[in-house]
């Protein structure tokens, strides 16, 4: 865990930045303790900086965030208006790229559980809407375990092509189907002794499914081709976009690799719900994305009134979009709402429907279907064409969208030619 060295002015002048900072999950050092080299200092304008490559000014005129270089330490300025994205601003620089963002009490505790959690070498499942940051609290909970120094390797099981999954996450032998040239560890192998995050969990066929509940049941893998199983120790967090109680009663997914994953769930959040999380994550973006800017776009109050004001049906993804666009349309130093460019959201024509089912007397099935053509179609024309932003704006897997466009395409629904005639 990171710790932060306040100088005893600062203690004094920012309390409530220092008591967020704690809240956040940084320690704060004990005055005399030794500082290792992840720490930082935190020290009032006008004080000396004890190593300046790690030390962040602060000061109460102004308001800004500068980058350090060439000796110098980092800087901010900010007043008791700019209190919320100043602090988060503080967090993102002392904390680094690595640590998980949140202000939000309920997403606070949310990580702190997780934390806990990850003590504990059983299986997690990360339930939560496309977009919430289920992958980060999955890496969070690697890096606090004990299995922090071996590898973190992430797939999505949406992403994978079906018929290569199971070699991809079990392995294979040489000559064992056509095109293995070679033979293939797989995912689950690649793992061994660390963390396997199976994302879209809720994707996986049902065949599949079995041989997933043997290997977690077994420890142990058989390659395809293979008659011998090679054990594996891997801990597995599996996340979905859909509820999996949902999804096993309606047949879609094997009750007992249900429970055998579910042993500790945990459940994000809609940004929409937790919108002090808004300008904690606005600040790290920024940082992220403002390249090797010296002064770093600084988001006034009227930015940060129209981010939190938004709905946010895209989450995280979509507030990421909104902030890198921003931060193009700042010209200056400061981002204001004007610059703050909300994305699209695709919407069938309400009065269209209704009137085409009238007219031609279609069933309810025919009427769901031609909204979801409109929809997709849509949206590919916003995305210029791009089937993994479309397929991650409508909420659902590449896979699904690939058997939509096929079953469209049956029915005489050209895509691809709207899409270039839209363009």
């Amino acid at each position: 865990m990171r710790s932060i060295h306040p100088s005893a002015a600062l203690v004094r002048q920012k309390y409530a930045l220092v008591s967020s900072l704690k809240a956040q999950g940084l320690s704060v050092a004990a005055d005399g303790a030794r500082p290792v080299a992840t720490d930082s200092f935190l020290v009032m304008d006008g004080e000396t900086a004890p190593i300046a490559t790690r030390t962040l000014v602060i000061a109460d005129q102004g308001r800004g965030f500068t980058r350090g270089g060439d000796g110098q330490p980092a800087r901010i300025a900010f007043g008791a208006q700019d209190a919320a994205i100043g602090n988060a601003f503080v967090h993102a620089h002392v904390a680094g790229p690595e640590a998980p963002t949140a202000a939000d009490p309920e997403s606070l505790a949310l990580f702190t559980l997780a934390e806990r959690v990850a003590g504990a070498d059983i299986t997690v499942l990360i339930n939560g809407p496309t977009g919430t940051g289920k992958e980060v609290l999955a890496r969070t909970i690697h890096r606090a375990s004990p299995r922090a120094d071996q590898p973190f390797v992430a797939i999505n099981c949406a992403a994978l092509p079906e018929t290569m999954l199971e070699a991809m996450l079990f392995g294979h032998q040489k000559g064992s189907f056509t095109g293995a040239s070679g033979s293939g560890d797989g995912f689950f192998r690649a793992a061994d002794g660390g963390t396997l995050l199976l994302d879209e969990i809720a994707e996986m066929p049902l065949g599949l499914q079995a041989k997933l509940l043997r290997v977690l049941q077994e420890r142990e893998v058989i390659p395809i081709g293979a008659t011998q199983a090679i054990p594996v120790d891997v801990r597995i967090i599996a996340c979905a976009n859909r509820d999996l109680a949902e999804e096993v009663a309606a047949g879609r997914f094997r009750a007992d690799l249900y429970y055998r994953l579910s042993v500790f769930p945990l459940t994000t959040r809609p940004l929409a719900e937790r919108p002090q999380d808004i300008p904690a994550l606005t600040a790290a973006m920024i940082l992220r994305h403002a390249g090797t800017r010296s002064v770093v776009p600084w988001p006034d109050a009227s930015a940060v009134e129209a981010l939190m004001a938004h709905d946010w049906p895209g989450n995280v993804r979509e507030l990421e979009n909104v902030v890198q666009r921003a931060m193009l349309f700042a010209a200056g130093d400061t981002i204001s709402a004007s610059h703050i460019i909300f994305d699209r959201r695709p919407t069938p024509q309400a009065d269209a429907v209704p009137a085409r089912a009238a007219a031609t007397g279609e069933t309810l099935a025919n009427v769901v279907q031609f909204s979801e053509f409109h929809a997709i179609r849509e949206t590919l024309a916003a995305c210029g064409g791009s089937r993994i932003e479309t397929a991650r704006r409508l909420g659902i897997s590449e896979r699904t969208l690939r058997y939509r466009l096929a079953k469209a395409r049956e029915q005489g629904e050209d895509f691809a030619r709207s899409t270039r005639m839209s363009a």
